[in-house]
C-alpha cells in the first residue's frame, strides 16, 4: 500500500499494484528485465557475482583480497535503491508485489550466500596468503556459485527440483555418450 499526503495533510492510501496488472503489467516488467511471473530481477545477483568473481581471481591476483574484504551485503531494496538500474523504482515496486514464497525463497538463498562470503572474508582477515586465497576461490566456485545459480532459478520462477531433474537428465546424456 502506498501512502500519499494531501494538501490538508490527510493520509490517502493507494493499494500496491498487483503483479501482472497496470504499472506491473507483463510487458512493462519484461521491458525492464524483470521476470513478470515472479516480479524479481536478476540484476540483483550482480552484487553477488562481482564478489564471487573477485574471490575466484584471488589465487592469480591476491591484491583482490582488499576488494573482497570491502564487500558488504545489500538486500534487494537497498541494491536497487543505490544502483544505476534504469527501472529501479519499478524493480522495487515489483518486489513488493512478488509472491511472498518467492521472495522468502530468494531471501533464504541470499542469506546463505552472504554467510559464505562472510566466511571467506574471515579467512582472508586471518591470513591472505596463497593457501587462504586458493581456499577462498574454491569456496566461491563450490559453494557460492551454486547458491547464485539457485537464486537465479528462484528469480526465474524455476523450482529447484526442476533444475535437479534437468541436471540429472544432462548427466544421463553425458553418461550415455561416453558409455
Amino acid at each position: 500500500m502506498t501512502v500519499h499526503m494531501t494538501a490538508s495533510r490527510q493520509a490517502v492510501t493507494e493499494p500496491t499494484p498487483l503483479l501482472g496488472q497496470g504499472t506491473l503489467g507483463p510487458d512493462a516488467l519484461r521491458a525492464a528485465n524483470i521476470n513478470p511471473d515472479t516480479g524479481l530481477a536478476t540484476d540483483y545477483l550482480n552484487h553477488f557475482n562481482e564478489v564471487m568473481m573477485l574471490m575466484e581471481m584471488l589465487p592469480d591476483m591476491p591484491d583482490c583480497a582488499e576488494d573482497v574484504l570491502d564487500w558488504a551485503p545489500a538486500d534487494y531494496i537497498e541494491h536497487f535503491t543505490n544502483s544505476g538500474f534504469k527501472d529501479k523504482e519499478l524493480a522495487v515496486l515489483a518486489y513488493h508485489a512478488a509472491p511472498h514464497e518467492v521472495r522468502a525463497h530468494l531471501v533464504t538463498l541470499v542469506l546463505q550466500i552472504e554467510a559464505e562470503v562472510e566466511r571467506a572474508q574471515a579467512m582472508l582477515r586471518e591470513d591472505a596468503g596463497d593457501t587462504a586465497c586458493r581456499a577462498v576461490a574454491r569456496l566461491a566456485t563450490d559453494c557460492i556459485k551454486p547458491l547464485i545459480l539457485a537464486a537465479s532459478s528462484a528469480i526465474h520462477g524455476q523450482a529447484e527440483s526442476e533444475d535437479d531433474d534437468q541436471d540429472e537428465s544432462v548427466q544421463a546424456g553425458v553418461d550415455a555418450l561416453f558409455g
